[in-house]
């Protein structure tokens, strides 16, 4: 029997990381001295990789400028005083989730994210999660979401086709990649975009809790193992 990968997105989904984001932000357009554009406008575009947030927050700036502002905001040393002065955590449930998951021979997991790989190996650190992701694909080797890259090379890794595979997220971004990559798109409304925008976009399903979530993903590998 095939596994199943399950592939999560990382900001909004796991890791609730608005007022690290936020605040990063804050400093690059404060750093160029610019205004930073307001903090729902901010944390629409989570989920792209950097030259698209900043074409969608600054589109009348020049590329010199929106270059030099994901230079700011990219910055290890701004993002780990912004993790330092606010509160970064993951989701209540997230973590059992996740160790519920990755001791199942079933399932193989996997990470795809508008984060720098960076960002995910200290997520990984943090949370004591070494060994828990076969595949982990970052905007720093992918075109930005929703182009169905980060899913294709993570099937490749993973050795599985499109319908073994689950995408789970929480922007349009994240499901309409996973429509692009033709695999199943799990949205979650605990994050930063709303049920309409995750609906539109194509997600197979919407769930509202981890309780919710961790029930479906257990009815869809049940389904395959009767198929």
């Amino acid at each position: 029997m095939a596994p199943t990968l399950i592939i999560f997105d990382c900001d909004g989904t796991l890791v609730d990381s608005q007022h690290a984001i936020v605040a990063s932000m804050q400093h690059a357009y404060a750093t160029v001295g610019l205004p930073c554009p307001p903090r729902d406008k901010v944390l629409g575009i989570v989920g792209l990789s950097l030259p698209e947030c900043f074409e969608v927050l600054s589109p009348e700036q020049d590329l010199a400028t929106r270059t030099e502002l994901a230079r700011l905001y990219k910055d290890g040393n701004v993002w780990k005083s912004a993790a330092e002065r606010v509160h970064d955590p993951l989701y209540d449930g997230a973590g059992d989730l996740i160790k519920a998951l990755a001791a199942r021979e079933d399932i193989i997991l996997g990470v795809a994210t508008g984060k720098s790989r960076r960002g995910v190996a200290r997520l990984v650190e943090r949370e004591g999660w070494q060994g828990h992701f076969l595949t982990v694909q970052t905007a720093d080797d992918h075109p930005s979401k929703p182009h169905p890259s980060m899913l294709l090379k993570a099937m490749a890794e993973a050795g599985v086709e499109p319908e073994q595979t689950m995408m789970i997220g929480d922007t349009a971004y994240d499901m309409a990649m996973a429509r692009n990559a033709g695999v199943h798109g799990i949205g979650v409304t605990w994050g930063y975009h709303a049920h309409d925008h995750l609906r539109d976009a194509g997600a197979g399903v919407i769930c509202h809790t981890f309780a919710e979530l961790s029930r479906h993903i257990d009815s869809r590998c049940l389904e395959a193992e009767t198929a």
